[in-house]
């Protein structure tokens, strides 16, 4: 078994090899761009150190491990066109840089040859990573649309929410851990099991991100603090409070959500401080962080073969930035 650290360090001299054609420079330049910025690659590095729980790492599982990371970032090209993003790791973003029509196809490509990969999978499950994946792909793109549609509510209950997340960013890391499993030869009730706790560090994982965009220290985290707040982002803050307060409260939250002055960060964190929402979601985060690891638990490998994917849990579901 290895550690998050050297799986990830194995999985980026994979990954490098993988090239995109030179030709039209146009289409492939900005995909290049974009992986370039790096990330943590947790997706693929969940996918590997899930199949290792099970068997040695091999062509098939490198491969799929390269389709999630094509595909996630095909996702995350296109929603900074969605969400008019200037900035992906401190780096322009890609339609900024280049412009709109160019990052609608690079990213339709980059999608594409995620597929080329899963091309290259010899195995007798290949049918069941396809239903898996491309199941997931329809999920992302549900939970981007609902996410949108947010954004023209001023509120949105607490489940409406979570069913997003769960659509949006958690389905994808379940599959990455189940593709991962099923690769290596696990029972499908024990990628099953897999899948949900990858389920439930996303969830625990999203609403950190809520936590540290009010909560956080902006010297760890490198955002602005309450810039959802600024934006009237639809958070678990935010359909919790609604969810909790009485008709007095919800308009005045109302009218927190009409400002667009410099106090209002500071007012809404008040707000919420007032109805204990800060609490309630660290509850909740906390609740989902357990849960996980109780599947992890039950996955039917002796322990120290976990361990590795223990830390990794506690260092994504820790964090500070």
């Amino acid at each position: 078994m290895h550690s998050y650290t050297e799986t990830l360090d194995s999985f980026e001299t994979f990954f490098a090899a993988h090239e995109f054609p030179s030709q039209p420079k146009k289409l492939y330049e900005p995909c290049s761009y974009l992986l370039r910025m790096g990330g943590k690659r947790i997706r693929p590095v969940l996918c590997l150190m899930s199949h290792e729980l099970f068997a040695e790492l091999n062509e098939n599982v490198w491969h799929t491990a390269t389709a999630i990371e094509l595909f996630h970032n095909f996702t995350l090209m296109h929603d900074d066109i969605m969400d008019k993003a200037p900035l992906r790791r401190g780096f322009a973003t890609v339609h900024e840089k280049y412009d709109l029509p160019t990052a609608i196809l690079s990213g339709d490509v980059m999608s594409i040859f995620s597929y080329v990969h899963l091309n290259k999978i010899n195995t007798e499950y290949i049918h069941s990573v396809m239903e898996l994946f491309n199941r997931t792909a329809i999920e992302i793109c549900e939970g981007q649309q609902m996410d949108m549609d947010f954004e023209s509510e001023n509120f949105v209950s607490l489940a409406e929410y979570m069913k997003m997340i769960t659509l949006k960013t958690s389905v994808l890391i379940g599959a990455s851990m189940k593709l991962g499993a099923m690769l290596g030869g696990a029972t499908d009730g024990c990628s099953d099991i897999l899948y949900q706790f990858g389920k439930s560090m996303g969830l625990a994982f999203q609403m950190k991100d809520d936590y540290l965009d009010a909560f956080g220290d902006s010297s760890k985290t490198g955002k602005q603090i309450g810039g959802d707040i600024l934006s009237n982002k639809k958070t678990f803050l935010l359909s919790k409070a609604f969810e909790i307060a009485n008709s007095t409260q919800r308009e005045a939250l109302l009218q927190l959500l009409q400002r667009n002055d410099e106090a209002k960060v500071a007012d809404t964190l008040s707000y919420f401080e007032k109805l204990h929402i800060k609490e309630l979601l660290e509850q909740e985060i906390q609740a989902y962080t357990n849960r996980a690891y109780e599947l992890l638990e039950k996955v039917p490998v002796i322990s120290k073969r976990k361990v590795h994917l223990n830390d990794l849990a506690k260092m994504l579901l820790n964090r500070e930035s």
